[in-house]
């Protein structure tokens, strides 16, 4: 089964340096990266993709050769109100 994954690509700030990868991105061929949520226009020079794929590994291979080193790849998950009291539970002193 799918795991959900954050994607996070850092680039320069600059405005060609934005303009450069994004274009990457678009030209990529590949259905995530044309959907990356982008930070720039408010000074954040990071964009950003959710992926269902079955590891991190298989995120990161989502992202060009040139943008796999510097990414930041999160595994996502959820919390039920049962797991958290169990958790504090445990930890109760």
């Amino acid at each position: 089964m799918a795991a959900k994954f954050l994607i996070e690509v850092p680039h320069e700030a600059s405005r060609v340096a934005c303009a450069r990868v994004v274009d990457v991105f678009l030209k990529s061929g590949s259905h995530f990266l044309t959907r990356a949520d982008w930070g720039c226009h408010d000074g954040v020079h990071k964009s950003w993709m959710m992926v269902n794929v079955d590891s991190k590994d298989e995120a990161r291979r989502i992202l060009p050769p040139a943008m796999r080193e510097q990414a930041t790849i999160v595994q996502l998950n959820c919390f039920t109100v049962e797991e958290v009291e169990d958790i504090l539970r445990e930890h109760a002193s």
